[in-house]
Formats: C-alpha cells, sequence, structure tokens
C-alpha cells in the first residue's frame, strides 16, 4: 500500500491534555461534526477497551479516536474495524521499518512480535441512515502496561519502544495513522470489503492454526480458517466450520 502522507484534506483534528475517554469525547462532539474528525488525548482518566474492560494508557501512548458519519447500512459500518487494523499496521510499519514484526489478531488487535500492541473500540449511536461511528484506538508506544493489569489467558502486552528501540510522539504517530486510513478508507468505500479482506489475512496472525474462541455463552477449540465476507470468524471444527460474528480469541 502507498499513501499520500499529508494530513488526509476534508478531516479536522483535535489534540487535547486530558479527557474521560476519546471514545466519550467523541459522542459529545458528535453532532457538531461537519466531516470525519480525529480525536487525540495525551491523557485518559477513564479509558475502555471492548465489553466495557479498561484500558491502561501510561503517558506517552497513543489514545486516539476517529468520529465519522458514515452512510452504509450497520453491517458494513462495523466493517471498518478491519480498515483500521490495516491503515494502524502500515502507520506502525511506516514508523519502525519493521514490515515483519505486525500482525492482526481477529477481531480488533494489532500484535508486536508476537504480543499486544493495539487494541481498536467500535461505537456507533444513531439512527440506520443517520449514524454516527467512534472508532476508538490505543497504542503502547511508549511503555506497555503492567501484565497485572491485563486479563488472565490474554496475550502479554508489548510496546514501540520496548521491542523495536522506535521513540514516535502520539501527534506524530497520529499524523501518520490518519493518512494511511485515508487511504484505506477510500479502497474501502470504492472496492468494498474484498481488497481489506484479503489484505487482513495477509497478516492474520495464526491463520491455519488452533485457536479457542470463547463467546459470551460458549468455547470453541479449532483450526482459524480466515473470516468470511461479513467480517465472522471462521473456524474449523470437528464438528464442522463455525462461523462466529463476535468472540474472544486466544491462541
Amino acid at each position: 500500500m502507498s499513501a499520500d502522507l499529508s494530513w488526509p484534506h476534508g478531516v479536522a483534528k483535535r489534540v487535547l491534555e486530558e479527557v474521560d475517554s476519546t471514545n466519550a469525547e467523541a459522542m459529545r462532539i458528535a453532532s457538531e461534526i461537519t466531516g470525519p474528525t480525529w480525536i487525540l488525548a495525551k491523557r485518559q482518566t477513564a479509558a475502555r477497551g471492548r465489553r466495557g474492560r479498561a484500558w491502561a494508557n501510561p503517558e506517552g501512548n497513543f489514545a486516539g479516536t476517529l468520529v465519522m458519519r458514515p452512510i452504509e447500512s450497520p453491517d458494513q459500518v462495523a466493517l471498518r474495524s478491519f480498515v483500521t487494523a490495516l491503515a494502524l499496521r502500515d502507520a506502525l510499519v511506516l514508523a519502525t521499518g519493521r514490515p515483519e514484526a505486525f500482525a492482526l489478531k481477529w477481531p480488533n488487535d494489532v500484535l508486536l512480535n508476537g504480543g499486544k500492541l493495539a487494541g481498536i473500540l467500535l461505537e456507533t449511536t444513531g439512527q440506520v441512515g443517520a449514524l454516527t461511528l467512534v472508532i476508538g484506538i490505543g497504542v503502547n508506544l511508549a511503555e506497555a502496561p503492567p501484565p497485572g493489569d491485563v486479563e488472565p489467558g490474554a496475550l502479554a502486552p508489548v510496546s514501540v519502544a520496548g521491542e523495536t528501540g522506535v521513540r514516535i510522539a502520539p501527534e506524530e504517530f497520529l499524523d501518520l495513522l490518519a493518512a494511511c486510513y485515508a487511504t484505506r478508507e477510500a479502497s474501502f468505500t470504492t472496492h468494498g470489503f474484498a481488497p481489506i479482506r484479503t489484505a487482513w489475512l495477509a497478516s492474520a496472525a495464526h491463520l491455519g492454526a488452533p485457536i479457542r474462541a470463547r463467546t459470551l455463552t460458549d468455547e470453541y477449540h479449532g483450526t482459524f480458517e480466515g473470516i468470511g465476507p461479513d467480517g465472522a470468524l471462521i473456524l474449523t471444527t470437528g464438528s464442522g466450520p463455525l462461523h462466529l460474528p463476535a468472540a474472544d480469541v486466544y491462541f
């Protein structure tokens, strides 16, 4: 992928010294925005991840949110988690020059040398036809949170600085990420999910390997075969193939 690394035309940027959560701030300003808007917080006091989990955010790490008003149906809007993951990987490769070090973990994590580096949280509000999409992104640029802050069984957290020695400031990283996201977004809106899906699978962690997938009610063991046209996890188990639209994955 080649990206224009200038700030994307028509996209706004807000940099805050401190906020409770960039996603919460995005929801608060949703009615004011006139186009896609990035929000960067130098410090968050109530950051959160998927399913309401706390998200540790040491100083120097990236905490940002993109808020926008997409026109697609909700199921298509949700596919932007994969668009975002690819853009994150693109930006990280540009920052470090190490494409081989980064992998994508379904549904919404970016890995560095096998450890968890970044997470993505999508939230929506409003009605069909007038949706607001909020894409929250956390990246351990400077420091990984302590292992005790991570849920049992989860991948160990890592940081860009700790694994590669590269130090990049959050606002500098935002400039890279915004440009990379604009390129991937243009692909998605022009060509649909198919090329995004192909690119995501090319960097997927543990593709073709045994994994464990846990939903709110069940746990499944099988081989990770890929993702479907709807973004669902495809898992081959002893009783046949499964398509899981939502789950936590463990290696």
